[in-house]
């Protein structure tokens, strides 16, 4: 059970500001102030608490016709980078954990997880095509330093010749440019990142400990000039907060070397519009009935619907200035489609032999 809601203010380092309460909890719980609670005082500060998990399998599989990719991989669950917006937030409520800070305290690493992938790629049905490392939360948050799941699994992956790609906020990724350089040059990874504001002082605020605006920046130009094809997911697009930025961020990335682009429009699924609506009112109080206003007519009069081929686009005439927008930038600067990855040299890791590898 989560901790009981406390009155909703700004925590440092902290995207959420309460224990939003998960949809399958029997119980809920109704913050009052009684009276003793100061604007003035600070929020107390929540450590970051992480457990090893056992994993089972690790290789997930989707038929999702707008999603780019029907294999994943996730090395964690929770995510320390604390954005706000996370459509995985609610995904924590499948293990009695508030969407809200817990999603982004309680963490889970999967310690196994090479271990299981490289048992599923040797399964004899297997068949290989392109795995996304760390979607539903990033692979390179900040708890990585020091589990290193990712790495243990892309050690995986190259030695396979198992084609990946990657969705990142954190420059952390640069610490493993010694396998994306190799891999890349046998057509085996890509790396998008994503940017939601080129505005530091937002990014604090609204994705707490992912990597500063700046350092994806510079993360991607240095992976571009080591040989990755890197691209740039403008995500998500906010209106009246961040949709101003679309064309900046765009340009900026290209600037650094990125090649191909995408976008999502917010999304807030499940418990995620309350978690939105608190920090609204905390850090946009002028404009929080503006914003949702705008979410609404882009999602047919509700927060949030959920259907194939609008999801990630919207729909209605905020939405097609939107798309507009990007197609004509992307258009301007020169961006293109991602390069296809190579299946076609997979080669299943052999079983684990007593006797050792004599060959």
């Amino acid at each position: 059970m989560s901790e009981i809601e406390k009155p909703a203010r700004r925590i440092k380092g902290r995207g959420a500001a309460s224990f939003t309460v998960g949809r399958f909890e029997r119980r809920t719980y109704q913050a009052e102030d009684d009276g003793w609670h100061h604007e003035e005082e600070a929020a107390p500060r929540l450590p970051t608490q992480v457990r090893e998990d056992i994993a089972r399998s690790v290789i997930s599989r989707n038929d999702s016709p707008d999603v780019g990719f029907s294999q994943s991989v996730n090395p964690y669950k929770g995510c320390e980078h604390g954005c706000v917006y996370c459509f995985a937030r609610p995904s924590h409520a499948y293990l009695d954990l508030s969407p809200g800070l817990d999603f982004e305290t309680k963490l889970f690493a999967k310690t196994n997880a090479a271990a299981r992938l490289r048992e599923e790629l040797a399964r004899p049905g297997y068949r290989c095509s392109p795995i996304a490392l760390g979607i539903n939360t990033d692979a390179y948050q900040p708890i990585e330093r020091r589990y290193r799941v990712t790495r243990q699994c892309l050690e995986v992956f190259a030695e396979t010749n198992h084609p990946v790609s990657f969705v990142t906020k954190s420059a952390l990724i640069e610490r493993d440019l010694d396998l994306l350089a190799e891999m890349a040059r046998r057509g085996l990874v890509s790396v998008h990142f994503s940017v939601t504001t080129l505005d530091n002082a937002l990014a604090s605020r609204m994705e707490p400990r992912a990597s500063a605006p700046h350092a994806r920046l510079r993360a991607i130009e240095r992976l571009s000039a080591a040989g990755v094809p890197v691209g740039v997911m403008v995500a998500p697009v906010i209106p009246m907060i961040t949709d101003r930025e679309l064309e900046a961020i765009l340009e900026a990335a290209y600037e650094h070397g990125a090649r191909s682009a995408g976008y999502v429009l917010l999304r807030l699924p499940h418990e995620l519009k309350d978690i939105w609506r608190e920090w609204l009112g905390i850090h946009f109080p002028d404009r929080a009935e503006h914003v949702m206003s705008l979410i609404r007519q882009m999602r047919g009069g509700k927060d949030y619907d959920s259907a194939f081929g609008t999801r990630m686009r919207g729909e209605g005439p905020f939405a097609q200035l939107i798309a507009q927008r990007f197609a004509k930038t992307a258009r301007r600067l020169g961006y293109g489609a991602p390069p296809a990855l190579n299946s076609g040299d997979f080669m299943p890791p052999r079983k684990a032999s007593p006797q050792g590898e004599l060959f």
